[in-house]
């Protein structure tokens, strides 16, 4: 049985409900979405969400009253979505238990982010994650080879720790676009320049951990089997 952190998105953009979804299954989460809040309560039972992503403006029940509904019967995580930039609005969905809210339109890269920290602070996924003698801690952003820190750029370290939490998998260059930088960017030199960039850092210190499958991208692993 999977180990993945389970989230529940509720969007009734379709468009945006696909996009954020394959964000997060990128990221290596378990993902369910919804158009609405007709079944939250079935879905809440039966999926048992660590967090659930919400949509503010949506049909029948709004993402207001179905937060309340998550707060009385979860301890699932809540990331809200909106248009709505005031910050009233922001202020009343925090008020009534959300623990981030995000506005559209967004980077999915941040998304990601965010719905990490969350599931992070809930301690629903660890926050230090080791390859080898590679250690990368998400929560304190240090990243170590054996005792040796490793310095890395902003952009970098949220490449190594996308890379990290799928260690051992194959994973593409629109992926990594993806679930890194959102859907603003797509020429996939950027991966290639980012991710030569991290392996010459991670390799003054080591063997390679981050290996090339020609065709089909790259995998964090500790060997070359």
């Amino acid at each position: 049985m999977s180990t993945a952190a389970r989230v529940l998105v509720i969007e009734d953009a379709e468009a945006i409900g696909a996009a954020v979804s394959s964000a997060l299954r990128g990221a290596g989460y378990q993902v369910q979405v919804r158009p609405d809040g007709r079944e939250l309560e079935g879905e809440l039972a039966r999926f048992r969400p660590d967090l659930v992503v919400l949509d503010v403006m949506l049909p029948g029940r709004d993402g207001f009253m179905l937060l309340e509904v998550i707060r009385r019967s979860s301890g699932a995580g809540v990331v809200m979505l909106t248009a709505r930039d005031g910050v009233s609005d922001r202020l009343r969905g925090l008020d009534r238990g959300a623990d981030d809210y995000v506005v559209k339109p967004f980077v999915l890269a941040e998304l990601v982010a965010r719905v990490s920290a969350v599931l992070r602070r809930l301690g629903r996924t660890p926050s230090t994650l080791q390859i080898g003698d590679l250690v990368v801690d998400a929560d304190s952003a240090v990243v170590l080879r054996g005792d040796v820190a490793v310095e890395l750029t902003a952009t970098e370290l949220r490449l190594l720790r996308y890379l990290a939490a799928q260690r051992g998998r194959v994973v593409g260059k629109t992926q990594i676009l993806t679930a890194v930088w959102g859907y603003e960017d797509y020429d996939p030199n950027l991966v290639e320049v980012h991710v030569s960039a991290l392996r010459r850092k991670l390799e003054e210190h080591g063997p390679r951990l981050l290996h090339t499958v020609r065709g089909l991208g790259y995998v964090l692993r500790a060997d070359d089997a």
